[in-house]
């Protein structure tokens, strides 16, 4: 029956059908291709004899077999390598529930930012088989003893009043020399140029006119030094310090209308200043220095680490305005529960090319945000996937609530988030609130009215964030830029208020392979990996990182027996400069303000 069929449906074909020989083989070969060649032949020589008897030996192979031989035998050469691939291959059925698939590269998709149903998302997470989520309510034991606040903070407290040889102002202070500073980049590096200044006035024996802010970045915010912080208090606080003037008086004008501009090395010592600016100063009377951020070294006497520390801490107030609005946005937050989460997310367009991280959003992300890179000319080309694997990449929204949430915050948590406009909008944050539904912001804290004197103008509502972030009981950051660094050292400097900074390097391949694993074991690895990421004291070596961060020299405990036992925290490893490359530093300080 087969072969009447294929006679049928195949009329010139037969089964005793042969392949052709091949032309060249209708004649006997040469014996002495069909030989080994000689022991002196070479290597070349070799070769060209062996070629001809491969030849032959397949082509009597081939000879040999039919079409349906043929046919037959690639099917399960076929088979046979679908067998061996099946073998190695996840199953379909054995995928787990739980937010996107991990055998897609992390590059190469986005998360569960393309989930078109938030409900069905939601419903995905919590009630996973594999990766269901415990009934925790917020602040329930998971591993931490306290997970809103550290027992440990009791035992330190904020220092940093001058010693008895700390001269006075008046003193040490040269009538004929002012110090002029512009700032650079956002409000948080510009605050970071500002406490410098005074610090570098105070080495110069100078008179600091007001720091005027930047007004040409990439934000092109039009504020002025009065018009986000309280200018009065700020020369009136600092007065025994360093004297201050909001202008330059009208005869030292007419002497040098035009001040001497010039700009320092970063990490300017004081050494430095005296060699460098000193010698401009005192010939010129008047002397601005541009571009000034982190112009001073981060290594100083206890009394100057200690000025700094008044000024940061203590000096720099915002306006009455400001605060006002941020403590109305603190007090609608803790109407709605006792205790709330602070998140600096840090997931805007410029943070993301500025990263030169992928996201999974296909031409459309790599179009968007390389038009975005273009404006950084220096800015180097970098590889995503090293970067996410050095922790350099900020984690999408979604990982940082499986992060929250692993650490035992419940999903009746509030959260205050603090961030511009996110890159992707709700489709971005819509895994987050899947797992925080308890989610807001200025905008939805407050009205379009209240917040038309601010919203015009990045610093202020900067501003407005930063007071939120800086009460808040819990504050994380998802990025080591300039606003996470002060907040972390503030808060450490008033109390050790818990700061949670995800350790990025483990994270990434325990998010890489989450699917693999139970969720409890995945949440334990995640308590395990945030030991020295969680705000408690000694976390960081004293004089380690930069001293925004750790101003350990402004930091007294309060007793020698301090009752800790074996219950200190590891010491930090984070790389601080998590987002910066040396030769991008200049650019990277503004951009992760």
């Amino acid at each position: 029956m087969p072969a009447r069929f294929l006679r049928w449906a195949f009329p010139s074909f037969s089964l005793s059908y042969r392949l052709p020989r091949a032309p060249s083989y209708h004649f006997p070969l040469p014996r002495l291709q069909l030989e080994r060649p000689p022991p002196w032949a070479t290597e070349s020589v070799r070769v060209r004899m062996a070629l001809p008897r491969r030849r032959h030996h397949v082509c009597s192979m081939v000879e040999g077999m039919s079409p349906l031989k043929t046919l037959l035998a690639l099917l399960l050469l076929i088979y046979m390598v679908l067998a061996i691939l099946s073998t190695f291959a996840p199953s379909l059925l054995d995928q787990p529930s739980f937010l996107s698939p991990p055998s897609i590269p992390w590059g190469k998709r986005r998360s569960s930012i393309l989930l078109e149903n938030p409900i069905e998302f939601k419903m995905n997470v919590v009630t996973g088989e594999v990766f269901g989520f415990p009934e925790l309510q917020s602040g329930e034991d998971a591993g931490w003893s306290n997970l809103w606040e550290s027992k440990q903070s009791e035992y330190f407290y904020g220092c940093s009043n001058a010693s008895k040889e700390f001269e006075k102002a008046g003193v040490i202070n040269y009538p004929n020399r002012f110090l002029m500073i512009a700032t650079s980049g956002g409000l948080n590096q510009q605050r970071t140029g500002i406490t410098d200044a005074v610090v570098a006035a105070r080495i110069l024996n100078a008179t600091l006119v007001v720091p005027k802010l930047d007004q040409n970045s990439f934000w092109k915010d039009t504020s002025n030094f009065a018009e986000v912080f309280d200018v009065d208090w700020f020369i009136s606080s600092l007065s025994n310090d360093v004297k201050i003037v909001r202008e330059l008086p009208i005869k030292v004008e007419k002497l040098a209308p035009a001040p001497y501009n010039m700009r320092v090395p970063r990490k300017c010592t004081p050494n430095c200043y005296q060699n460098r600016v000193l010698p401009a100063l005192v010939k010129k009377h008047v002397v601005l220095l541009t571009k000034f951020d982190f112009r001073l070294s981060n290594k100083l006497d206890a009394d100057l680490q200690k000025l700094r520390c008044r000024v940061n801490y203590h000096a720099l107030r915002f306006t009455d305005a400001i605060n006002e609005m941020g403590q109305t946005l603190i007090q609608r937050m803790k109407a709605k529960s006792k205790n709330f989460i602070a998140l600096h997310l840090r997931f805007e367009p410029d943070m993301l090319a500025f990263s030169g991280c992928y996201y999974g959003g296909g031409d459309k992300e790599r179009r968007e945000l390389g038009a975005i890179r273009k404006r950084w000319k220096n800015l180097h080309a970098r590889n995503p996937d090293r970067e996410r694997r050095h922790g350099k990449c900020p984690l999408s929204p979604e990982e940082i609530g499986l992060m929250l949430r692993a650490l035992g915050f419940g999903e009746d948590v509030h959260i205050y988030i603090a961030s511009g406009e996110v890159y992707g909008g709700k489709e971005t944050l819509a895994p987050f609130k899947a797992l925080f539904p308890n989610m807001f912001s200025k905008e939805t804290l407050a009205s379009k009215e209240e917040m038309a004197p601010f919203s015009s103008f990045s610093s202020r509502m900067a501003a407005i964030d930063f007071i939120v972030c800086d009460e808040s009981d819990v504050f994380v950051a998802n990025n080591n830029g300039n606003m996470a660094k002060i907040l972390a050292g503030r808060r450490r400097y008033f109390g050790h208020k818990r700061t949670i900074r995800p350790n990025t390097k483990k994270l990434y391949s325990l998010f890489q392979n989450r699917t693999s694993m139970t969720w409890d074991a995945f949440s334990s690895k995640v308590r395990a990996f945030q030991k020295g990421f969680m705000g408690e004291p000694n976390e960081v070596r004293p004089g380690s990182g930069e001293f925004h961060e750790n101003p350990s020299t402004c930091i007294c405990e309060s007793s020698e027996d301090l009752h800790f036992g074996n219950a200190r925290s590891p010491p930090n490893t984070m790389d601080y400069d998590i987002f910066l490359d040396s030769d991008d530093a200049e650019l990277a300080d503004w951009i992760t303000d």
